[in-house]
């Protein structure tokens, strides 16, 4: 059995990579809800916070129904 357990940065830029994580807040509340110490003072900074949003931004894939749902509302937006 391993028991590595990555690093709080490590595991961010994973988060981030995944695809799960649309925002910087999101990849913080699941490191926090997977039991990381410390999150906001480890992931400080305006460098860190800048690379893991690009990360987010390059590779979020929005859940099935969310996705349409963001469709909708911008089609209702472009109506008036």
């Amino acid at each position: 059995m391993n028991s590595f357990r990555p690093t709080t940065i490590e595991r961010a830029y994973e988060l981030a990579r995944s695809g799960a994580c649309r925002t910087v807040g999101d990849i913080k509340a699941r490191l926090q809800a997977e039991g990381y110490e410390g999150v906001k003072d480890r992931l400080y900074g305006a460098s860190m916070t800048g690379a893991l949003r690009k990360l987010c931004l390059d590779n979020y894939v929005a859940p099935q129904g969310e996705e349409e749902a963001a469709t909708l509302m911008r089609d209702d937006e472009d109506d008036h």
